[in-house]
């Protein structure tokens, strides 16, 4: 690639990354119909919990690391100027209250290498879990070494290799081949030095899917299931002619979230809730159906846009008083319990673990 043709691919991915921490600012880029299911789950009062809410244990372990509370702040942003600082200031909140922070997708390295420091936290978040992040397509014709001096850039504890089909074939410019993904998975999941986390990128993974990745020998899965942010609508947003057409059409697509977690988690593959989770009790929900712990993003970034890191504080304070409630109302003593509490699933979701 000639000076020119890359300064231009970068100031491209540039361009793309502003407009996206744009839109998920805003509600504009949620799914319109499709929901999550959370609340198709009803877990089980107990009226004689026999806890004290101060016996509650939220903590949860995940990739060697102890989380106090079961939660990611999930992969958002990097790539821009601007993602500097909210990668930072989030990451900063996830030391302190002991939660796992995931990086947006480190494609803009591999055009602009100047643009690691919109990833570098580990100086604000030194003992954290830190998820790093590439996409498959872009991870398909590295060499393990290549990827590993990526992860090795960001101080990364896991790599999230993540597939994004349906929001690059309407995104501008996206990728339309999506060939050799799981040869490309299996091949740095025997390579690299730190694990592998499957991860959708808010269109969910199915149970037939699920069944191949454990075939395969995944044990990490990230949902990022519909109900949350599109992506899809985020890039239609973005989109003109055709594509934003296809997108407008294709906005809701997806598996939903809790059926994506069950998928998953029922083969006993470690899974990490995303997409639409955004209280307390869509965290003890997701948990009840399997999770390990949960991952949130756009609450997040819209609570920093609003009140810098004062609102994501408080934020988390309510969901985890919310969460510490529900356990306490069920009888959980700790995650574990809270997996294995009562619970009723009813309406759409019935129907899709019925049928899937």
């Amino acid at each position: 690639m000639d000076g020119d043709s890359f300064d231009s691919a970068a100031e491209t991915i540039r361009t793309r990354k502003a407009d996206h921490l744009d839109l998920c600012a805003t509600d504009a880029v949620a799914f319109r119909a499709k929901k999550t299911l959370l609340d198709d789950v009803r877990l089980t009062h107990r009226s004689f919990p026999e806890l004290c809410v101060d016996e509650v244990d939220p903590s949860a372990r995940l990739l060697g690391k102890t989380l106090k509370l079961p939660i990611v702040i999930a992969a958002m942003t990097g790539g821009h100027e601007r993602a500097k600082d909210v990668n930072r200031a989030l990451a900063s909140v996830a030391e302190r209250r002991g939660l796992g922070f995931g990086l947006g997708s480190q494609r803009a390295m591999l055009r602009d290498p100047s643009l690691l420091t919109t990833y570098s936290v580990r100086d604000v978040a030194p003992t954290a879990l830190v998820l790093g992040n590439l996409g498959f397509v872009q991870a398909r014709s590295l060499e393990a070494a290549r990827v590993e001096r990526m992860i090795r850039d960001v101080g990364a504890d896991a790599l999230c290799l993540h597939t994004s089909a349906a929001m690059e074939l309407v995104q501008p410019g996206g990728d339309r081949d999506f060939r050799d993904g799981l040869d490309t998975l299996t091949r740095l999941s025997r390579e690299l030095s730190v694990p592998v986390v499957v991860k959708e990128t808010g269109s969910g993974i199915s149970r037939e899917m699920a069944s191949i990745l454990h075939s395969r020998g995944v044990g990490y899965v990230d949902t990022s299931g519909a109900g949350g942010t599109s992506w899809v609508g985020v890039e239609t947003l973005r989109a003109t002619g055709v594509a934003r057409e296809v997108g407008e059409l294709l906005w809701d697509w997806g598996v939903p979230t809790a059926a994506s977690i069950v998928a998953c988690a029922s083969l006993g593959m470690t899974t990490i809730a995303t997409g639409g989770i955004r209280n307390g009790l869509d965290v003890a929900r997701a948990i009840a159906l399997g999770a390990r712990v949960c991952g949130i993003a756009r609450p997040f970034l819209q609570a920093y846009e609003r009140g810098g890191v004062a609102a994501v504080d408080h934020e988390l304070d309510v969901i985890e008083a919310t969460l510490r409630a529900v356990m306490t109302l069920t009888g959980s003593r700790d995650l574990e319990a809270l997996r294995g509490t009562g619970r009723v699933i009813v309406g759409e979701l019935a129907d899709w673990l019925r049928v899937s």
